[in-house]
């Protein structure tokens, strides 16, 4: 029984998060590669997806894994990006040197949403003087 209840509960947060997105299930399957009826069995707490599913479901209702199977808060993830909350975990591992290039990569690019953020606005100025 315990069994049983664990899966609607996981059925539940994933239906719940679902709707947040304003998505059918056969759009929420469409962005995770299965068959809507696939997706019907876990919301309703037939069956739980294997491992790489839960990350795919993660990743699309950006979320974490964690909150999908336990329903323990995503605040304590420090970005709202799940994807990207993995990736910076996995550059942590990196050699000091390697982690050095991938912060000169996203400064450049930081640099770079600035100076077209900031292009936008000047041509958007030009064009209501």
């Amino acid at each position: 029984m315990q069994n049983e209840d664990f899966r609607k509960a996981f059925g539940a947060r994933l239906k719940v998060l679902r709707k947040q997105k304003r998505w059918s299930q056969k759009e929420l399957a469409a962005k995770v590669a299965i068959r809507f009826q696939q997706l019907n069995k876990y919301e309703s707490g037939l069956n739980l997806p294997p491992a790489e599913m839960l990350i795919k479901l993660a990743d699309a209702l950006g979320t974490t894994v964690d909150y999908l199977l336990t329903g323990n808060p995503v605040e304590e993830m420090p970005l709202g990006n799940a994807r990207l909350f993995r990736r910076f975990q996995a550059v942590e591992g990196f050699d000091p040197e390697d982690q050095e290039a991938v912060i000169r990569l996203i400064d450049g690019m930081i640099a770079k949403h600035k100076m077209q953020t900031t292009l936008t606005s000047l041509d958007d100025q030009a064009v209501n003087a």
